[in-house]
């Protein structure tokens, strides 16, 4: 994710050159136009477009951005799935079912607008997967569980999926994908007189394009979004 947002940053900022004021700027949107492959109409419905977010910050209004920037990025109207990383808690805070509560809420406007299709957790225990799922009115669909936590499923989770349809997948992701601090020392490395202490990432999204026929990846990449700290 570093060398991919320092290659992006870096080709960017040598194309723009001084013309852009970095003090002005409050939200940083850059891309490199030929690293993303837009997606053929004609060849959508043989695709399956999926995304895993993770929200840097505590803001769920985040994943509505998120959304909208990788549908227009790839030139679809909608994402087949996307699931969400569980938002950073405080230290000493575990997560509960009234953190994850806006966030799912937010997913599920996102579905009852057509922008999902299907919604997914990640890393949600037993317990907490049973009480999201009795609460909420999109169901989860799926609920990833980390290989560095558990070799093997364990068997509440892997009963109470079954009963439920909830797809159990697997994931190696680590906790902290892009921290603040990784993403200030490449912005430092990468744009010239940027204050790289002032920015800080909002969130970043994984997505990934698959030929459902043949099961291959088609293309995969990233989306970030960081804003600019006035104070």
């Amino acid at each position: 994710v570093r060398d991919c947002i320092q290659k992006t940053l870096t080709e960017w900022s040598s194309k723009i050159g001084q013309d852009q004021n970095q003090e002005t700027l409050e939200v940083l949107e850059c891309s490199v136009a030929q690293a993303v492959e837009k997606i053929n109409p004609e060849e959508r419905d043989e695709l399956k477009v999926s995304a895993k977010l993770f929200i840097v910050g505590s803001n769920s209004s985040s994943i509505t951005d998120a959304v909208d920037l990788a549908c227009s990025a790839l030139g679809v109207a909608q994402l087949d799935s996307v699931i969400i990383a569980p938002p950073p808690v405080e230290d000493g805070t575990n997560l509960s079912l009234e953190y994850l509560q806006p966030y799912w809420k937010e997913l599920e406007n996102l579905v009852q607008n057509k922008k999902i299709v299907a919604i997914g957790t990640s890393d949600l225990d037993k317990t907490l997967l049973e009480q999201l799922y009795l609460w909420a009115q999109v169901k989860p669909s799926s609920n990833q569980v980390n290989l560095a936590s558990c070799c093997v499923m364990p068997p509440d989770l892997t009963a109470f999926a079954k009963e439920c349809d909830i797809q159990l997948l697997t994931h190696n992701d680590p906790k902290e994908l892009l921290c603040e601090a990784s993403f200030q020392e490449v912005l430092q490395e990468s744009i010239q007189n940027v204050k790289a202490n002032k920015w800080i990432p909002l969130w970043l999204l994984r997505y990934s394009v698959i030929v459902k026929s043949r099961g291959i990846i088609k293309s995969k990449g990233y989306i970030i979004q960081a804003k600019r700290n006035a104070s």
